[in-house]
This record gives C-alpha cells, sequence and structure tokens, in this order.
C-alpha cells in the first residue's frame, strides 16, 4: 500500500468508527386503532349534502379528506414515494404524512392535534385540519356535530381586494410584486406574451392600467377585476411565487442566457463571470430519508425543506438571483445528484441546509462546513459518515473507482475551496451574531453531496434538532425567517465581494 492510499484508509477508518458511534434516528410510531368507522355527512351552504366517512381512535375522530376536498375544491395526490399526500388548494399546497402531526403549507410547518391515517384505501386527517388548510386559506367556517357525525361548513363571502404594485430591475431581472390586504388564493395562466394572476373565489378592484416603455422585460401591467395581466416582451420568462405576512405574488422576469455556440454548431464549455448569479439552495435528506428526528418528533426533512423554500424567496426578493432547489416537495434525491443539478444549472453557488444532531442531546448552535478529504475533528468526520449514508452507497476507499472519484472531486473543487471557505466563514459569522450562540467554527470533512460540485459550495448545519429547546426554535416560522435572511446576508456580503475583486481585476461582471 502507497503512504497516501495507507493515508486514504485511515481517514475512512475514522469516518467509519464515528459513524458506527452514531445513534440512529427514532422510528416514527405505529398508526393509532379504528375503535369504531362510519359514514356521516358533509353539508356545505350552497351545495347537496354528501356522505362523509368517519373512524375513531382511542385519540379522538378522524374523517375523510377526499370528500372535503371534491366539494370545497382541491387536489389531493399521494406523494413520488407514496409516503406523503398533498392537498393542493389553488395555488398553495398541504404536505402532510400519515401518522405525523407535522403539517407544511409553503415554509411553514404548522403542529396538527394528531396525525393522519390510511385505513381501507382513504385518508382521513383530524378536524384542525380542514380548518387550517381550507378555514385559515378561504375563511370557511368548521363546524363539528359529534352525536350526529355532520360537517357543517360554510363558504367566505367574496371579497373585492385592491392591489398594490412595485417593480424593480435590479442585474437583468424584472421583479413586479403584488401586495394584498389579505392572503389570496390564486392561479397562474401563461400565454406567449402575457402572465396572468387570476384570483379564486376573491375579486381585485381594478386600478388603471400602468405603461412601462423603458422596461425591457415588461411593456404593462392591467388589473382587472377577474385577473392581473402582465404584458411580456419578447421571449420572456417569468418565475412566480407567494410570500406572505403582508401577503405577496412576486414575479420575476427574465430572458435565459443563451449557451455559447462553438465552431460547427457544438456548444462551447459554459464561461462563468466572477459574479454570482445563479445559486442552487439544496434541501438536505426526504422521502424515505428524514434525517434528524428532534424529542417531540419534528424531522429534520420537513424543517430543511421549509427554510431552503424561504431563503430561495428572500435571494430572489432582495438579492434578484435566480434561485434553484433540488427538491421542493418530499422526495428522496440522491447526493452524487444534488450537485450534478448545480453544475448543469451553472450556478454560481451550491448551498446544502441540514440540522445537527448528538446522543446526548444537549449540543446547540450552527456549523459550516466545507469540502475536505481529510476532516477537521472526529465530530466533522462523524457527521459526515452519517450524511454520505444516504443517497446511495458510496465506493469503498483504495478500489479504482474511489480513487476515480478522488480525482474527479479534486478537479471539481480545488480551484473553489477557497471561495468555498470565504463563503463558509461569512454564513458562520452571520449566524454566530444573530444566534448569539458559542461560536463552533467552520470546519472541513468530506461531504458527497458537496463533492463533484463545479463552484463555491458549503454545507451548513443550522441547529441541533436534538436538542429540545433548539427543536422548539426551529419549529417557529419567525425564527426560522431569521435563519433565512441570516444566510441572505452572508451570501450578499460573498456576492458583494466576489464581483468587487472581479471589477478590480477587469473581469466580466
Amino acid at each position: 500500500m502507497t503512504p497516501a492510499r495507507a493515508l486514504l484508509a485511515l481517514a475512512f477508518a475514522g469516518v467509519a468508527l464515528a459513524a458506527a458511534q452514531e445513534t440512529p434516528p427514532e422510528t416514527p410510531p405505529p398508526p393509532p386503532v379504528v375503535v369504531a368507522a362510519g359514514t356521516g355527512v358533509l353539508a356545505v351552504a350552497g351545495a347537496s349534502e354528501v356522505p362523509l366517512p368517519w373512524v375513531d381512535t382511542a385519540e379522538g375522530t378522524l374523517i375523510a379528506l377526499a370528500p372535503v376536498a371534491a366539494v370545497l375544491g382541491g387536489r389531493l395526490e399521494t406523494g413520488t414515494l407514496g409516503v406523503s399526500y398533498t392537498l393542493t388548494v389553488g395555488d398553495v399546497g398541504f404536505v402532510l404524512a400519515p401518522g405525523s402531526p407535522a403539517l407544511t403549507h409553503g415554509t411553514e410547518i404548522l403542529t396538527l392535534s394528531r396525525g393522519p391515517l390510511e385505513w381501507e384505501g382513504l385518508l382521513y386527517v383530524p378536524l384542525d385540519f380542514v380548518e387550517r388548510s381550507y378555514g385559515g386559506l378561504v375563511g370557511a367556517h368548521v363546524a363539528w356535530d359529534g352525536a350526529a357525525r355532520r360537517l357543517t361548513l360554510t363558504r367566505p363571502e367574496v371579497r373585492e381586494l385592491p392591489v398594490e404594485l412595485s417593480l424593480v430591475n435590479v442585474e437583468g431581472v424584472t421583479t413586479v410584486v403584488l401586495r394584498l390586504p389579505e392572503t389570496v388564493r390564486y392561479r397562474v395562466v401563461r400565454g406567449t406574451d402575457f402572465l396572468d394572476v387570476v384570483p379564486v373565489g376573491d375579486r381585485f378592484l381594478p386600478a388603471a392600467t400602468r405603461t412601462l416603455a423603458d422596461d425591457p422585460y415588461l411593456r404593462a401591467v392591467r388589473v382587472a377585476s377577474d385577473r392581473v395581466r402582465l404584458e411580456l416582451a419578447a421571449d420572456v420568462e417569468a418565475d412566480e411565487y407567494a410570500l406572505r405576512d403582508p401577503f405577496r405574488v412576486v414575479i420575476d422576469l427574465f430572458r435565459p442566457r443563451a449557451a455559447p455556440i462553438g465552431p460547427l454548431g457544438t456548444p462551447a464549455p459554459p464561461v462563468r463571470g466572477r459574479g454570482v448569479r445563479t445559486v442552487v439552495v439544496d434541501p438536505g435528506h426526504g422521502g424515505d430519508e428524514t434525517g434528524a428526528i428532534g424529542p417531540s418528533g419534528t424531522m429534520e426533512k420537513d424543517l430543511t425543506l421549509a427554510i431552503a423554500r424561504e431563503l430561495a424567496e428572500r435571494l430572489r426578493a432582495t438579492l434578484g438571483l435566480q434561485v434553484v432547489l433540488t427538491r421542493d416537495e418530499d422526495i428522496a434525491v440522491a447526493l452524487d445528484a444534488r450537485s450534478a443539478l448545480a453544475n448543469q444549472q451553472k450556478a454560481d453557488l451550491f448551498l446544502s441546509v441540514h440540522l445537527n444532531a448528538t446522543v446526548a442531546g444537549r449540543a446547540r448552535g450552527a456549523e459550516t462546513y466545507f469540502l475536505s478529504l481529510q476532516a477537521t475533528d472526529e465530530r466533522a468526520a462523524g457527521l459526515a459518515a452519517t450524511e454520505n449514508l444516504t443517497g446511495g452507497a458510496p465506493a469503498s476507499p483504495g478500489s479504482e473507482e474511489f480513487d476515480l472519484q478522488l480525482l474527479l472531486w479534486d478537479l471539481a473543487q480545488s480551484r473553489h475551496l477557497a471561495s468555498s471557505q470565504r463563503l463558509a466563514t461569512f454564513i458562520q459569522e452571520e449566524l454566530n451574531r444573530a444566534l448569539e450562540l458559542p461560536d463552533r467554527g467552520v470546519k472541513q470533512a468530506p461531504f458527497r453531496v458537496l463533492t463533484g460540485a463545479a463552484m463555491p459550495a458549503v454545507l451548513v448545519e443550522l441547529g441541533f434538532l436534538s436538542n429540545a429547546e433548539e427543536e422548539k426554535r426551529l419549529r417557529d416560522p419567525a425564527y426560522r425567517s431569521g435563519l433565512a435572511e441570516t444566510l441572505v446576508r452572508a451570501v450578499a456580503r460573498f456576492k458583494s465581494e466576489l464581483e468587487g475583486a472581479g471589477a478590480a481585476a477587469g473581469a466580466d461582471p
């Protein structure tokens, strides 16, 4: 064995030892036992009464969700892996999983009184799910008569809402913001030269047409009672998303950057300028890979997705960046595929979002990592080994495939390590300042999700889910918003420094 191979074998032996000392995540509790079942009545004002299956468990009554969605409107779908469900009402999605009281609603995670239940081919939910979904979204009043087994839903009155319009053009993107006084269900209709935001169940107050002669992407905005129409310039594409508190619909308008063409029509290799335009945000875990599980049952995969969604929204709104998520739902994505997606998107940054855990459960605070074959310490090695166990088995140390991977990793990341370390330092500094916790430091470890990324890449552990106090904080949407804002500040610092250096050196922006 060569000295280099000996060092590699020792390094990975340490990783394996640390991984063996980790405690696997807790398994979810078994589903509740149905003690009674029957069919009641679903009554909605202005509609015919329909049968409503129900079940009783030791924890209480649950009702079938499908009849409610059929009457009030909504699409109930099974997740890609068949382990979760999504109820889509208008353009708003609610993700829930049998046995879990956690309900994901955009960037928020809500706690239900009890977990949903799959029974005899139907999904049954607690009554507070109907209140939180249809009640919170469209104002439907929910009343349950337990003796009569009757659920009564009262539709809200149609609202007429004013639309406040603002827009800005920054760094090649025009961002249009439609601000409304209340949360609105809506759908988006796209055409070759327009984009419509259409309210569902409400109406807009018409306003004067705003003509924009100088904007390169947007010709006019028309607000009618049944839609807001954006009249687009030629070859313009649009990304749309919603923000809450206050409620806003945000539309980013841009023209895709064409890939340069080499001789004989062959696509030339991508050319990167010294700047930050596209960021890939990677929510850790997903699907059957729950990640860490907190003392009260909170799953890492749900929190990382919620944080990543909000981070993406803030990066777009604040810095005008193009942001791509490696997953935008509860699905499993191979580790190697995540960095490959970043390469395909010609991303300028890759940011992987995770939550930490320890056996003792007392550790707290945030840690930021960038790639290295040699881990900074035993704890970093163990953490990387645990994360690397998901998403497919890596090659074995000492094999030809392993040596080839090392070569590819080195080629991909060697020229970006200094930038990765700089970004990691900014993130850790901002997190320390925001969380007011002891500095856990910037570290290095061989995380597979960072390997092969041909751009600055970091992995951030935003807290210890195994710590009951931190779990409680991480479940708070306001706290998660603060984390997302902290990461935006770090990216802004990195972007400013990088582009300032590029300008000083005469590089293209």
